[in-house]
């Protein structure tokens, strides 16, 4: 498709779900797909910012209440949206929670296990198919599931997060192949080091001041293992959405797309001095 194909909105005339859409990436994906054109219905669990968030974006968007890990929650908020809009292009399985921040796996009580499940993969699951149900009948679209750097890179701490991201990874590659028969495109997209409140919510054990200094230890170790030194955004990994979501990405399914400054790329290079004017060897 020739490149001024794309002049203009690129998600003119879409209608998108983003699920944990009140907050954090998820808002940032809401006003990234309302500013290139879409509709766009917001679900979260959190009514006071979900409907803020809906009245600043104006009549573009609506919010439904919804907790994902509920499944019959996730196949009214497909029906609502269907009857509101009167279509579905677009699915962004977004919504996520953090496990339980323990000093050693050995002091982990699992307690948390079936609730992170639930929200994390249960959520994507059902989000994907009941949107599928809907696209494979008319035309195909996107499926849009986020996962974490760490479903994709192992390590020690909140093991249930982990495992529960590394199984989005495999079922949306899953998904994709048996989906693409009806042109339905189901992508990933793995933020790393993205500064939201996810990291905080880890340390609810904790008091406030040890959260604090755990948080701002873990930011700096972040930094510090990453090439690129500059911080993501949510704004970033929402680049990333529209590009799934929009025309350009036709021919791209059951991609894993980490947006993370090249954490998982590997260590960075620690480069030598170069004295100014000189010439850096090869």
């Amino acid at each position: 498709m020739p490149l001024d194909s794309y002049a203009g909105p690129q998600l003119a005339g879409k209608i998108a779900i983003v699920t944990g859409g009140a907050s954090g990436i998820g808002q940032a994906i809401v006003e990234r797909f309302v500013a290139e054109g879409a509709v766009v219905a917001i679900a979260d669990r959190d009514s006071d910012r979900g409907e803020a968030l809906a009245a600043s974006c104006g009549a573009d968007t609506v919010f439904m209440k919804t907790d994902v890990a509920d499944p019959e929650q996730v196949g009214r908020l497909v029906v609502t949206t269907l009857e509101t809009f009167g279509g579905l292009d677009i699915m962004v399985n977004n919504a996520g929670i953090s496990g339980t921040m323990h000093a050693s796996f050995l002091d982990d009580d699992l307690g948390d296990f079936h609730r992170v499940l639930s929200v994390n993969l249960l959520g994507v699951m059902a989000g994907t198919r009941d949107a599928a149900r809907h696209m494979s009948t008319n035309g195909g679209g996107s499926i849009i599931n986020l996962s974490s750097i760490g479903g994709i890179q192992a390590g020690g701490g909140v093991m249930t997060y982990r495992g529960s991201k590394a199984a989005v990874i495999h079922f949306t590659k899953s998904a994709a192949a048996d989906l693409a028969a009806y042109d339905i495109r189901v992508n990933c997209i793995a933020p790393g080091n993205i500064p939201t409140s996810l990291l905080t919510s880890s340390t609810a054990n904790m008091t406030a001041e040890d959260s604090e200094r755990f948080v701002n230890a873990v930011r700096e170790h972040m930094r510090n293992s990453k090439p690129l030194k500059r911080d993501g955004t949510p704004e970033d990994v929402a680049e990333a959405a529209v590009y799934f979501g929009c025309d350009r990405s036709a021919y791209v399914t059951g991609t894993i797309l980490p947006i993370d400054g090249g954490t998982v790329a590997g260590i960075p290079t620690k480069r030598p001095e170069v004295t100014a004017g000189a010439t850096p060897s090869p």
